[in-house]
């Protein structure tokens, strides 16, 4: 695929950023494209390498056919390239922005860390189909009579609900918040997803026939059973919101928050909403000229980063329990799955400082207000180091550690008892349902994305949207055309 010498003739280059000086001062997406040329020759690079294991089951949940789209990339094929990215991912701009592409990871390039550029070039095919209006609504044939309902706009629901409208199907979807998107537009900050292009597609969706309910907090606002008597299917894409617990002493100090309160407010802001939210209430959260802690390592903790400095914090520094991982991994010892290895997003390369193998001990303050954060180091155990305590100063603190499943009110409340949560490791409570048919225990109820499977990448959701829309169809009309 691509050019026969490409990946020896060509070096791997990916979009830039604007320069963090400038960045830090807006919301909006940083990265400078690429011209057309220069991405054709990215897509060049992509080899004829026998197995390629991008679009295998370690690279790729949806099984994009990546060598297929970089060739036809590489010789200007633009519109058959957005078909066939199409044909497995219904989003391609929303995972070619925020996805951490492992994909490149089991690149075989990647064994010479220097992978083939796929993020970059699915970006740009999404972006380059929306100039030439080939993202435009595609209504079905003929309708089929049935109606499914989808509860949660977020990506799991967007996918699937865009799936069973194109199978001609009468799909309702049912979301808490005033706008669709879900944690995808209420959760991740702007500058990695600016939310017209979760505009767009709901236009795209409106124009197939999907029809989406804003507002509606099913399980409280609408009960499920006045659903499932109404429809012929109901699929519960709720998401992973709740906060996994961190119980540090002083955690109901003033300054101290959960991570998604302060995120779904400043997105709120960028939107022109109301700061107050359905899901995350809370009085305004701002960093601007405050010291801030954050206590987690993933990407929502980086989102606080990125957010904490374009409101104007003084000092960010994050805080990972995990050890400093290495600069490099053993290629031959992980090769081709997800490697550890030290990582820096571009929020952390904004100023933060970064704290690993640290546990968080207490949240200090006075007069009920936080002033401190009380640490130590830990051992391989990651348990602490006597002698080795320190504190960190804070105005505010943001704990980041992940979620532990669904919102306990709504739909798991209400059907509590006939749903069936499954207990994970972790401790996550997730609505039991197989990855084949994504039936729950409740008859004509299905669960698909972070609901099911515990908090994940929107890629994953995207999966489990169009496999469940898969089963559903087939379910309702003895057998389906959509690909699983």
């Amino acid at each position: 695929m691509g050019k026969v010498t490409g990946f020896l003739e060509i070096d791997r280059q990916v979009h830039k950023y604007q320069p963090a000086s400038d960045r830090i001062r807006h919301f909006r997406e940083f990265t400078l494209p690429m011209s057309d040329k220069e991405v054709e020759k990215q897509a060049a690079r992509c080899m004829d390498c026998g197995i390629p294991f991008c679009h295998g089951p370690t690279g790729c949940p949806i099984h994009n056919q990546i060598p297929d789209w970089n060739d036809l990339v590489y010789n200007g094929d633009w519109d058959n390239a957005i078909r066939n990215l199409h044909s497995t991912n219904n989003f391609p701009e929303f995972t070619g922005r925020i996805c951490p592409a492992p994909c490149e990871e089991a690149c075989t390039l990647n064994l010479e860390d220097i992978p083939v550029a796929i993020k970059t070039v699915e970006q740009a095919i999404a972006d380059k189909a929306y100039e030439t209006g080939h993202i435009r609504p595609y209504p079905p044939e003929k309708k089929t009579g049935k109606r499914v309902a989808v509860i949660g706009s977020g990506p799991a629901g967007m996918a699937a609900a865009q799936q069973l409208g194109r199978a001609g199907h009468d799909v309702h979807v049912y979301e808490r918040e005033s706008r669709p998107g879900g944690l995808m537009r209420y959760g991740i900050p702007d500058f990695k997803i600016e939310k017209h292009y979760i505009d767009r597609r709901i236009e795209q969706m409106q124009g197939e026939g999907v029809t989406f309910h804003c507002g509606v907090n099913v399980g409280v606002d609408k009960p499920v059973a006045e659903l499932l008597a109404e429809h012929d299917a109901v699929l519960y894409c709720g998401g992973s919101e709740m906060p996994r617990a961190a119980n540090i002493p002083g955690d109901d100090l003033g300054g101290v928050h959960d991570a998604m309160p302060y995120l779904v407010q400043q997105n709120r802001r960028v939107g022109g909403e109301p700061i107050q939210s359905v899901a995350w209430p809370s009085h305004p959260i701002i960093a601007s000229g405050q010291h801030v802690v954050v206590v987690g390592g993933g990407d929502t903790a980086s989102d606080c980063v990125g957010t904490a400095f374009r409101q104007g914090a003084v000092r960010v520094t994050q805080l990972d329990i995990r050890p400093q991982p290495p600069e490099k991994e053993d290629k031959l010892a992980v090769w081709p799955y997800w490697a550890t290895k030290m990582r820096t997003s571009s929020s952390q390369a904004e100023g933060a400082e970064r704290e690993f193998q640290v546990a968080t001990l207490e949240f200090i303050g006075e007069d009920g207000q936080l002033t401190g954060v009380r640490c130590c180091e830990v051992d391989e155990k990651r348990k602490p180091i006597a002698g080795t305590e320190f504190v960190i100063r804070a105005d505010l603190a943001f704990i980041a550690i992940g979620f532990a499943g669904p919102a306990a009110t709504g739909v798991a409340s209400e059907l509590d008892g006939q749903m069936r949560i499954v207990t994970d490791s972790r401790r996550s409570k997730n609505v039991e349902a197989n990855d084949r048919d994504y039936k729950t225990s409740v008859d004509r109820l299905y669960a698909a994305g972070d609901v099911r499977r515990g908090q994940s990448l929107v890629v994953w959701a995207i999966r489990e949207g169009r496999q469940a829309a898969r089963s559903i169809d087939e379910a309702l009309m003895g057998s389906s055309v959509l690909p699983r």
